[in-house]
């Protein structure tokens, strides 16, 4: 897949994508006065390729971010403003992805597992391979393949989303892997003939998981096969670019959806179930699946829309029947990212502002960069929330670009997140920081979320948080060959804590700073001096 159907993919509306790749970058303006900005480092670098993913590994919280081509950078964080460096460490000659890297995830032991497409057949086919480099005790990663799919029709369209998102699961032990639509919204798209009247097929809308210990896995294009080997998770879904699991192990993805005015997804996935694509999308019934369907009189086609332009909004008689039991999407309950088009009208309204919910997001932002506060690191006001970017420029305050309309979008937004009784989840969304640049992904360590724009300057983002704050314990006191050492308890893993030394107990001389990866750490200084204190505190 191309660099403009990447674009496609992410923010299901070309045209404006077409503007965004001239933008100069600008700074991001948080909207909270709690919350700090500062910038890592710009990742634009000779080789012109976008940057796409990053991750955190979890053994020691070092970031790294990929490009489009392969490349794969781990930053060296340093204090200030734009001072921190990235060193490439793997590239497409070490794990045989060369284009298409859509995908990166970091499991709990340090492997790295990237996912890649490839065409074939003339273009008129694509496949996906899964590569995973695993850590060896030397410090480097061997790469191997941890699977790859059977060649697939194409629709040879913008709406061919591949493989991309990729998560690994808490414990280590399974990889989810999104593979999206080839179409827009169901429609068929039969690549000028090559494959008459194929709509979606067995490897395409649907969410993958398979084991982390895996090799050399093969995924066919047969729904009857994937099942029975157990790869299916969940289907239905047009395009879940980014996964993220919740404080209490709850997995959700971001959906980005059709060229019609239809909302965005947020979408609590759980095992077997079908969250609607394409026959319910962002809580509404797709028209194309009725008989009597007249685009003519549809308020929600906008022609500005590849999808709308091209015709592919029509009276489809031959349209699947609906299954059974599909899942709806997260709710939103506002204030923010919740504007619509009536259908009855074709004005856009604010769904909070007249007492009504959202299935998920307004339409055309794109949503990705989903994380969580898992640690409950944050202070009060954010602790255990979820965070979510959207990519798509749009209109503040009308509908002059074909985005979300009455709603800028490219922004980080806070997700408060309430069970409704374990069938579905509402959210409280409220802008947080405005002005980012496409951003295209984003990471968390502790109390701090570092966010990766995929245009302009290409640059990472470092917000942060308040924080909780926790009172350290300091046991264990060992003096061994010139060499004292201590254990630090009740720490929190993910914040920054400080250990000074001091000789007289006025004057401290800080000896390290650090971010606790778990609750326990130890400490050992080898200075010798007659006498030395120590204490240990969140800076």
């Amino acid at each position: 897949m191309d660099k403009a159907s990447l674009k496609y993919a992410l923010a299901a509306a070309a045209f404006p994508l077409l503007l965004v790749a001239t933008q100069l970058g600008a700074s991001p303006v948080s909207l909270n006065t709690n919350l700090q900005i500062r910038l890592i480092l710009n990742t634009t670098n000779a080789s012109g390729s976008a940057s796409i993913r990053i991750a955190k590994d979890p053994r020691n919280n070092d970031l790294y971010y990929s490009k489009f081509n392969g490349d794969i950078y781990r930053i060296a964080l340093q204090p200030g403003n734009g001072t921190s460096t990235s060193t490439r460490l793997y590239s497409a000659a070490d794990h045989g992805i060369p284009d298409s890297a859509q995908g990166m995830a970091i499991g709990p032991d340090g492997t790295i597992y990237l996912v890649g497409n490839f065409s074939t057949n003339s273009g008129n086919s694509t496949f996906a391979r899964m590569m995973k480099g695993v850590p060896q005790s030397s410090g480097a990663r061997v790469w191997f393949l941890l699977a790859r799919t059977e060649a697939y029709p194409r629709s040879r369209t913008a709406f061919d989303h591949v493989f991309n998102g990729i998560i690994v699961s808490p414990d280590g032990n399974s990889i989810f892997i999104n593979s999206g639509s080839r179409t827009d919204h169901g429609e068929v798209e039969d690549d000028s003939g090559v494959f008459p009247n194929t709509r979606e097929v067995a490897l395409t809308a649907k969410i993958f998981r398979l084991p982390a210990t895996g090799s050399n896995l093969f995924l066919p294009n047969d729904s009857n096969a994937l099942r029975t080997a157990g790869y299916i998770f969940a289907e239905g879904t047009r395009n879940s670019f980014d996964f993220a699991y919740a404080p209490n192990g709850d997995l959700f993805a971001t959906e980005n959806g059709p060229d019609r005015d239809m909302s965005d997804e947020l979408n609590w996935l759980r095992q077997g179930l079908h969250f609607g694509f394409p026959w319910r999308i962002g809580g509404a019934d797709n028209p194309q699946q009725f008989a009597n369907y007249d685009p003519s009189t549809d308020r929600l086609l906008d022609p500005r829309f590849v999808g709308v332009g091209g015709g592919t909004y029509h009276n489809d008689t031959t349209f699947p029947s609906r299954p059974a039991n599909l899942a709806e999407p997260v709710i939103n309950v506002g204030p923010d990212a919740d504007k619509f088009r009536d259908p009855a009208t074709g004005q856009i309204r604010d769904a909070s502002d007249l007492g009504l919910k959202l299935s998920t997001f307004t339409a055309h932002r794109s949503p990705l960069g989903l994380v969580f506060d898992t640690l409950g690191v944050m202070d009060l006001a954010f602790r255990n929330h979820g965070f979510m970017l959207s990519f798509t420029p749009g209109d503040p305050n009308g509908n002059s670009v074909p985005g979300p309309f009455f709603d800028a979008s490219q922004d980080l937004v806070d997700l408060q997140l309430t069970n409704l009784g374990g069938t579905n989840y509402q959210a409280r969304l409220t802008k947080l920081v405005d002005g980012f640049t496409t951003p295209i992904d984003a990471e968390i360590i502790g109390n701090r979320i570092y966010v990766l724009e995929y245009s302009g300057n290409q640059a990472v983002w470092e917000i942060t948080f308040p924080k909780t704050r926790s009172s350290v314990v300091i046991t264990n006191f060992v003096f061994r060959s010139g060499a004292f050492r201590f254990t630090v308890t009740q720490a929190i893993a993910g914040l920054d804590y400080q250990i000074q030394a001091s000789s007289n107990l006025v004057s401290w001389a800080s000896l390290t700073n650090l971010v606790a990866t778990k609750n326990t750490f130890d400490f050992t200084n080898t200075t010798t001096m007659p006498r030395r204190f120590y204490r240990v505190f969140q800076p």
